[in-house]
């Protein structure tokens, strides 16, 4: 009697502690959603008011940094501080270390700061009661901080013509000021989902000049500046936002990844509609990424910010720090492509100071940064680590069995159909420890 008593009390203890776990983690995703919905309306109001034609770029930096930490209060409290603590720490590296190893000492301060923060929230916690996932902009701030870094290591270090093309562009020839620095990691657009983007472009943004120097000097130059367009994309971002958000919650409650794992049911299906199953789970999954990254991108375009030139008809283009491509998603016929279209600023960052720059195994060290960078859970190492393989895999495929299935428009479709199917199983397959985090599950889930 008293053993039965102890179970029903453990049970309704259980039932609890998850209910108050969903209840926060709506509460948060409202919190962050009506949050990006200020910063959206406060970016229009920016780039109306607050245009560089009629206010200084100190102004605007200041607004833009405290705007960013009103939100960052707002939605994280005092766990907030995390992000001057980890700014400060690394700006104070860069000012009192010798540029030689600065980058070195400022990417294992801002990685193991971060990743210190990661096992607290999670191993704290215990993966299961909330917490404000303040991570989530320190993981943004990392990127800018390590890219700072290397591009001040860049251009004060290294003459020109030892850069590489994008390396010449990036690069930084004078040291950041304090409130430069906070505004560049802080600033409201992007410290609740980011993206990252070159601290260049940033500054170009702040002070209105042409920031994509090289390129757009043919078009839209007006006395030395960019001739401005209004950010015409932004109607568009909302609207695919609208459809994301609907799709995922939609869809991905009728068939959740968890269900191919636990349910009886369905672990009892012949493999080809655990497969079918699994892809649409994916699928519908997928729209809550398209849905952040996409709002954040359209919260930068309001700003005036994501001008990237014309395209040979002249239609402006926004996409400078556009975090995905979905139709090149969607109907990826490699790993890579589906990679290289999948938050773009991150493979771009991973790229830059990891991939461009590591003298031995390239891949996988960028794969196992991208697996420290993400947090502590074990299954993105599952992720990342199986990640390598599969590159490897993919790329030796391509480069011996491609050539065969050139030779009519026939063999050359009935490739890509293939390779896409291919792809997208060992995406779904590679992705799902991702998201379900934990050891015991994703074992579940390979076996």
């Amino acid at each position: 009697m008293r053993g039965t008593t102890h179970r029903s009390r453990g049970q309704e203890k259980h039932v609890f502690l998850s209910f108050i776990h969903l209840f926060f983690l709506c509460f948060s995703q409202v919190n962050f959603v009506v949050c990006q919905l200020f910063a959206l309306l406060t970016a229009c109001w920016f780039r109306l008011y607050l245009h560089p034609s009629k206010t200084s770029p100190f102004i605007r930096h200041v607004v833009a940094t405290l705007l960013g930490f009103y939100l960052a209060l707002f939605c994280f409290g005092w766990y907030a501080l995390h992000f001057l603590v980890q700014s400060g720490l690394t700006y104070g590296i860069m000012i009192f270390t010798g540029v030689e190893h600065m980058h070195r000492y400022c990417f294992v301060v801002a990685l193991g700061y971060l990743t210190l923060c990661q096992i607290t929230r999670v191993y704290v916690f215990d993966y299961g009661m909330y917490s404000a996932d303040f991570t989530g902009p320190m993981m943004v701030i990392t990127q800018k901080i390590t890219s700072l870094a290397f591009e001040i290591h860049d251009g004060l270090t290294k003459k020109e013509e030892h850069l590489k093309p994008s390396q010449q562009y990036l690069a930084v020839r004078k040291m950041p000021s304090l409130l430069e620095y906070l505004s560049y990691n802080c600033n409201f657009m992007g410290i609740l989902a980011g993206p990252t983007c070159s601290y260049n472009d940033y500054i170009a943004f702040i002070e209105g000049t042409c920031y994509q120097r090289k390129r757009l000097e043919s078009n839209g130059k007006e006395n030395g500046k960019c001739k401005q367009s209004d950010p015409s994309d932004v109607i568009l971002k909302l609207g695919t936002c609208a459809l994301c958000l609907l799709v995922y919650l939609t869809f991905y409650r009728v068939c959740p990844v968890e269900r191919i794992i636990d349910d009886p049911y369905f672990t009892s299906q012949p493999f080809f509609l655990r497969v079918l199953y699994l892809y649409l789970s994916m699928l519908s999954l997928r729209p809550k990424y398209y849905f952040v990254w996409t709002l954040a991108d359209a919260i930068h375009n309001a700003a005036g910010f994501g001008f990237s030139g014309y395209s040979k008809d002249g239609t402006p283009q926004w996409d400078l720090i556009s975090n995905l491509r979905i139709l090149n998603i969607e109907l990826a016929t490699s790993f890579k492509t589906f990679l290289d279209n999948w938050n773009i600023q991150t493979a771009l960052w991973l790229k830059r100071v990891c991939y461009e720059r590591c003298p031995y195994h390239p891949t996988a060290a960028t794969f196992l940064l991208s697996a420290m960078w993400h947090g502590v859970y074990p299954g993105y190492y599952f992720t990342f680590i199986t990640g390598i393989s599969v590159t490897l895999a993919a790329r030796a495929v391509r480069h011996n069995v491609r050539q065969h299935f050139l030779g009519s428009s026939t063999l050359k479709l009935f490739y890509d159909v293939i390779t896409w199917a291919s792809t997208q199983i060992a995406i779904c397959y590679t992705v799902v420890p991702f998201v379900v985090l934990a050891v015991g599950p994703s074992l579940r889930f390979y076996w």
